[in-house]
């Protein structure tokens, strides 16, 4: 993706209730055409939702759907929001969540392709999101799962910590993350200075757990809607 100073990432979170769960699970098919059309679209990923903390099947949030997406600029996030898309997600959801993002770093790829391109270095006071996103090899997922529980716990507990949730587009294998902070300091002190996260970075790299692996820092500039009744990212 070409490095742009305007481009724009939105995270929307939809809860449905029981009755709608297996309109919800359709949606993540029939719902692509019509993304796929809409201007100004870079990335899109449609997502299901978890608690994150063992990052399996038992996770899952049959509950709770989302949809990462990249834009040109804030006109064409603007357009999802009277799209068709969001249309259709709202005829079954009784609540929505969403996020607009703005990269201030990111490394790596998903799905071949490095969805917020090439951030400049940025200063930003605000509160800060992670994405983290990783396809598994397989044959070492095991040793993963079994390194997740006692990083999960931490995280959970950690200082300035807002909200975090397991994101992925499939329930084994495509492992993600996407948390909210109050502050770049604080996402930092979780990634380097707690001793469970940065055991597991070290075998990460020397166990060799990703085929593919990706991790973004993003402003968040705005938030609205409620998540099980309030924002979770407000301060």
């Amino acid at each position: 993706m070409p490095h742009s100073e305007s481009a724009v990432t939105t995270l929307h979170l939809w809860g449905v209730p029981g009755r709608a769960v297996p309109r919800a699970a359709l949606r993540m098919a029939s719902v692509r055409p019509a993304l796929g059309r809409l201007p100004g679209l870079r990335f899109a990923k449609l997502l299901g939702t978890g608690d994150g903390r063992t990052f399996t099947v038992r996770d899952a949030d049959p509950r709770r759907w989302g949809l990462l997406a990249v834009w040109d600029d804030d006109a064409a996030a603007d357009a999802l929001e009277d799209s068709p898309v969001a249309a259709s997600w709202r005829r079954i959801a009784d609540e929505e969540w969403a996020a607009r993002l703005r990269p201030l770093a990111a490394r790596g790829l998903w799905s071949g392709r490095e969805p917020f391109g090439a951030p400049r270095p940025q200063r930003w006071d605000g509160p800060v999101a992670a994405v983290t996103r990783a396809r598994l090899v397989l044959r070492r997922a095991a040793r993963f799962w079994s390194a997740v529980p006692p990083v999960s716990a931490d995280l959970h507990e950690s200082p300035g910590l807002r909200m975090a949730l397991g994101i992925g587009e499939a329930p084994l294998g495509l492992q993600g993350t996407f948390s909210v902070w109050d502050s770049s300091a604080a996402l930092n002190a979780f990634a380097y200075d707690r001793a469970p996260h940065a055991a597991v970075v070290t075998r990460t790299a020397r166990e060799g757990w990703y085929a593919e692996e990706l991790f973004a820092r993003l402003a968040v500039l705005s938030t609205r809607g409620t998540l099980d009744g309030t924002d979770p990212a407000a301060g």
